[in-house]
C-alpha cells in the first residue's frame, strides 16, 4: 500500500499502462498453398489449387486486464476450374473469399480465469476450428475458462461459454448455430456450452454440455489412463461416450430423434513410435419413442476416435475398427508420418452402406535455419463402398505453411 501515495506524474502512469499492452503484442502472419483433388463416389471431380493464409496480432494486458485481438484470412484461386468445383477450399463457384474471422476483447478476472467476447476460435469436442484446410471455422463467443491447481498436482480446467453464431471455412459472413445445424431459415438460437477435465497424475477426466434451445443436447465424456511401462514405453487407454437428442419444439427435423456412440482406443508408444487400436459403436433402434440417427457434428471437427480424414463412421448402426501405426523420424529431421484403416459395418440407414478408408499422411517442418517456420503436409485417402456398385472415393491434398511471428 505504500506505493499507492507515490507521487508519480499522470502522463507518465498513462504512458507506462498504454506501452506494457504495445509492448506485449504478439503477431502472426502465416501463408498457406494448398492443392485438393477428389474423385467423388458419383464419379464427379472436386479440384482446387489456391493460395492465401492469415494475418493477426494480440496485444498484451492493459492494465493487466483488458486485451484484444484480429485476425484476417484469405484464399485466392491459383488453378479451380469451374468444372471441378466442390473442394472446400474456396467459396462456392471456385471463388475467392476474404474474411476477418477473429476480432475479440480477452479480459483478466483472475491471473487464472479468462473471459472472451467477440468473434474467435474456439476448440471444444464438438464446437473447434478444425483448422486443417484454407482457413478454419470461427464463432461469437461469450465465455469464460480458467484453471484450478498446478500442472505438478492436480488440475482442473474448466469454461463456459454461449456460442451465438459460426463462420463457416469459406464463407465471409456468421450464421446462427442452429441453421449451421441444418434448422430451417429464420431459426436462430445459439448453443450454451459448459465442461470441464480433470488430470489427477495419469488420468484424465472431461466432460462437455451443449445445449440449443429447440434444436439439440450433446453430451460429451472421456477418460484417459496412462501406464509407463518401461523406458520410453507407455500404454494410453481412452474410453469416450457421446449421447445427441433433440430438445423443445424439434425445430431441427420436425420430429424428435437421438442418438450415442461408445469409443475405446488403446495408444501404445514405443519412443518415436505409436501404435493404436479403436472401436466405436453408434446406437441403433428407437427409445422414448425417438427415432436414432446418425450423430451430427456441423460445428467443427468430430472428436471420435474412429473418424478418419473422410468419414466419421458415426452413422446409425454401424460399428468400426481402427489400426494405425505413426513414427517421428529424430527430431533434426522434422519428419513424421501415419498410415491408418478403418473399416465401418453397414448401417442401419437406408441406401448406405459399409465403407473402409485406407489413409496416409507425411509431414516435414523446417527445424532451424532459414526456412524454420516452413511446413509441407501431403495428405491422401481412398474409401471403398460396398454397394450399391462397389464405388470408390480417393482424395490427394498437398499443403505448404509459412508462418512468422
Amino acid at each position: 500500500m505504500s506505493g499507492s501515495f507515490e507521487h508519480r506524474p499522470i502522463a507518465g502512469l498513462l504512458q507506462e499502462s498504454s506501452l506494457v499492452g504495445i509492448r506485449d503484442t504478439s503477431f502472426a502472419v502465416q501463408f498457406r498453398s494448398y492443392y485438393l483433388d477428389q474423385d467423388n463416389f458419383n464419379h464427379s471431380q472436386s479440384e482446387a489449387w489456391t493460395a492465401g493464409g492469415l494475418a493477426g496480432f494480440k496485444t498484451g494486458y492493459f492494465e493487466n486486464v483488458f486485451a484484444f485481438g484480429a485476425t484476417g484470412y484469405t484464399s485466392q484461386p491459383i488453378n479451380a476450374p469451374a468444372s471441378t468445383e466442390g473442394a472446400p477450399i474456396l467459396a462456392p463457384g471456385q471463388k475467392a473469399y476474404t474474411v476477418m474471422g477473429e476480432l475479440y476483447g480477452e479480459f483478466k478476472i483472475t491471473d487464472e480465469i479468462l473471459a472472451t467476447v467477440g468473434h474467435r476460435g474456439f476448440d471444444t469436442p464438438f464446437i473447434n476450428t478444425q483448422d486443417g484446410l484454407m482457413t478454419p471455422y470461427t464463432f461469437l463467443v461469450y465465455g469464460v475458462q480458467g484453471e484450478i491447481g498446478s500442472a505438478d498436482d492436480r488440475k482442473i480446467n474448466f469454461g463456459a461459454a454461449y456460442v451465438d453464431k459460426i463462420k463457416e471455412r469459406t464463407s465471409e459472413e456468421f450464421e446462427s448455430m442452429a441453421t449451421a445445424m441444418g434448422a430451417p431459415a429464420g431459426v436462430d438460437r445459439g448453443v450454451y456450452v459448459a465442461g470441464a477435465n480433470l488430470k489427477a497424475g495419469r488420468l484424465s477426466v472431461g466432460a462437455t454440455e451443449y445445449y440449443s434451445a429447440d434444436i439439440i443436447n450433446i453430451a460429451y465424456t472421456e477418460i484417459t489412463y496412462t501406464i509407463p511401462l518401461v523406458d520410453r514405453v507407455r500404454l494410453s487407454l481412452n474410453a469416450q461416450y457421446t449421447d445427441q437428442r433433440s430438445v423443445g419444439q424439434n425445430l431441427l427435423t420436425g420430429y424428435s430423434f437421438a442418438g450415442d456412440q461408445y469409443g475405446l482406443k488403446a495408444d501404445l508408444a514405443i519412443g518415436p513410435a505409436l501404435l493404436t487400436v479403436a472401436r466405436s459403436g453408434t446406437a441403433v433402434g428407437t427409445i422414448n419413442n425417438s427415432s436414432f440417427t446418425s450423430l451430427r457434428n456441423p460445428w467443427g471437427g468430430y472428436p471420435g476416435y474412429t473418424g478418419l480424414l473422410v468419414e466419421n463412421f458415426y452413422r446409425a448402426g454401424e460399428n468400426a475398427t481402427m489400426l494405425r501405426a505413426a513414427y517421428n523420424f529424430p527430431r533434426v529431421t522434422g519428419l513424421s508420418m501415419y498410415a491408418a484403416w478403418v473399416h465401418g459395418s453397414t448401417p442401419s440407414v437406408i441406401n448406405q452402406y459399409a465403407q473402409q478408408e485406407y489413409d496416409g499422411y507425411v509431414q516435414w517442418s523446417a527445424r532451424s535455419g532459414e526456412l524454420k517456420g516452413l511446413k509441407l503436409v501431403s495428405r491422401y485417402a481412398h474409401v471403398s463402398q460396398q454397394g450399391p456398385a462397389n464405388q470408390h472415393l480417393d482424395e490427394v491434398r498437398f499443403i505448404l505453411y509459412y508462418e512468422w511471428r
